[in-house]
C-alpha cells in the first residue's frame, strides 16, 4: 500500500506557474515615532488582511511593537511587492488616523504616517548556497 500523498499548503498553483513565494516586510511610521497600541496594532492587522485579498496574497503572520510592524506575506509571482506594500501602507495611513484621530495625529509628521522606505526580504525555501551548487552542477547540453 502506497502512502497517501499530502499536498504542501505552501505551494500554490496558477494557470502557468507553481510557486511558493514568501516575503518579510517591515513598515515603520515616520521617524519611528511610536503610535501603535495593542488595539491599533489589531486594527492595522485587520485593515492589512482586507487589503491583501485584492492582491490574491495571504498574510501568513503579522505582529508589531509601538514603532513598527512585521508582515509575512505569501504572494503570487504576478504581484509586485512594491505595489502590495504601497497599497497596504496607503490604506492603513488613511484608515488609522480616521478611526483614532486624537491618538494618531500627535504622532504624524507633516501628515505622513509611514516612512517611505521599508525592508523586504524573501524567505523560506532552499538556502541560496544549495541552489547555487545545484545550478553549478547541472550538465550543459552537448
Amino acid at each position: 500500500m502506497s502512502p497517501r500523498w499530502e499536498p504542501n499548503p505552501h505551494i500554490r498553483r496558477g494557470c502557468t506557474v507553481v510557486h511558493t513565494l514568501h516575503a518579510h516586510l517591515v513598515f515603520t511610521p515616520t521617524y519611528r515615532r511610536g503610535p501603535f497600541t495593542d488595539e491599533i496594532l489589531r486594527r492595522c492587522e485587520d485593515v492589512m488582511r482586507a487589503v491583501r485579498a485584492d492582491f490574491e496574497t495571504k498574510l501568513v503572520d503579522f505582529n508589531g511593537e509601538t514603532d513598527h510592524v512585521h508582515l509575512l506575506v505569501h504572494h503570487p509571482p504576478k504581484v509586485s511587492l512594491s505595489r502590495l506594500a504601497g497599497s497596504l501602507k496607503g490604506v492603513c495611513a488613511r484608515r488609522l488616523p480616521q478611526e483614532y484621530p486624537g491618538h494618531i495625529r500627535k504622532y504624524l509628521w507633516g501628515n505622513h504616517f509611514w516612512s517611505p522606505s521599508y525592508p523586504a526580504a524573501s524567505c523560506g525555501g532552499t538556502p541560496l548556497p544549495i541552489i547555487k551548487e545545484y545550478i553549478e552542477n547541472r550538465k550543459r547540453p552537448g
